[in-house]
């Protein structure tokens, strides 16, 4: 008759055998040891003064009195070190580490991972679209000794692998690739429409398509009175939300509106065709004087005088033209006009 349990080896109590309570008690001290096992430490020296049914694993290369135990538990008793043989699989919290261990079937190992999870939730809930979740202060990726990269993954070209980046849970920005292979950055306004802001593509070309810009004159052929404002009637492109506006005041033509407060290359033709003095300014606003010709006087009829600048224009000013002197001026696309980007 077999004496003892296959797995864990405890004795069994055998027919007629004397001192029953012996190989019982043996087997309770056991299991007092092995279930629910925590070991104290993990080393290969017997510690000097160890606490009564403290349990130890044995490390690799054991000295002392655990010399030929590598791998088992060392459970100090009555005095004495007992040894249990612990199988593949078998878990252990270690205090001194503050972590769980898992035995190879030779010796302990820290424990890794228990095989692909289908979904981990850390301080939070994880389902089946947001398969890993983390609720924490900050989350640290770092090297091991040099690199770290961290790889976002898609199917195809019209698929999408971004970053996006949310405020009480509603989308306000987002960058990666959105839908094609060229890097975007986009963000959201207030209604919730999204807005490319910029885009690269294959060839490093940067692409900034909201940016502020506009060719704007107005059309015909006129002597504009002294202090008068002229404003703009076409344009050739208009973009970033920089439009044409109401009237402005006192003289002809509409106000060119600024979408977004920035610093602005503005850059003014003027094509007189009489030889009269003339002085055209951009202004802001109809007050504030941005810069201007200067007065040119006795220019030859036909040719263009062109003058330009950095401007800071804020969000909703509009510029216009003003004017002194005599002569006449020809308006129009190559002629009299406002070209106007934005550069910040």
């Amino acid at each position: 008759m077999q004496e003892q349990t296959t797995r864990l080896g405890l004795p069994y109590i055998l027919p007629s055998q004397a001192q029953k309570h012996v190989p019982h008690n043996e087997a309770l001290d056991a299991l007092d040891a092995m279930v629910q096992l925590v070991l104290a430490g993990i080393a290969n020296d017997p510690p000097p003064a160890p606490a009564e049914g403290a349990c130890y694993g044995v490390d690799a290369a054991p000295t002392g009195a655990w010399s030929t135990m590598a791998g088992s538990v060392a459970q100090w008793r009555d005095g004495g070190w007992r040894f249990v043989r612990p199988q593949e699989g078998w878990l252990a919290w270690c205090v001194t580490e503050q972590r769980l261990h898992v035995h190879d079937g030779a010796h302990w190992q820290r424990f890794a991972h228990i095989g692909a999870l289908p979904a981990l939730g850390i301080n939070a809930t994880a389902d089946d679209a947001n398969r890993l979740a983390v609720a924490a202060p900050a989350s640290l990726f770092t090297h091991t000794g040099s690199d770290h990269r961290l790889k976002i993954n898609k199917a195809g070209a019209g698929d999408t692998a971004t970053l996006l980046f949310q405020s009480d849970w509603v989308g306000q920005a987002e960058m990666g690739l959105a839908g094609s292979n060229a890097f975007a950055i986009k963000v959201a306004d207030a209604g919730g429409a999204w807005h490319t802001a910029l885009s690269i593509g294959a060839t490093g070309h940067v692409a900034t398509p909201l940016r502020p810009a506009a060719r704007a004159w107005r059309q015909g052929i006129m002597v504009p009175p002294a202090s008068s404002l002229t404003g703009f009637t076409s344009t050739e492109f208009s973009t970033g939300g920089l439009v044409l506006g109401t009237a402005v005041p006192g003289g002809s033509g509409n106000r060119l509106v600024a979408p977004v407060t920035a610093h602005y290359l503005v850059v003014l033709s003027v094509l007189p065709t009489t030889t009269a003095a003339f002085q055209v300014d951009v202004v802001i606003n109809g007050t504030r004087t941005a810069f201007g010709t200067a007065q040119q006087s006795g220019a030859p009829a036909g040719r263009k005088v062109c003058v330009s600048g950095v401007v800071p224009i804020a969000q909703n000013d509009w510029i216009a033209l003003r004017h002194e002197g005599s002569a006449s001026l020809d308006f129009g696309f190559d002629k009299t006009e406002l070209f106007v980007v934005a550069l910040t």
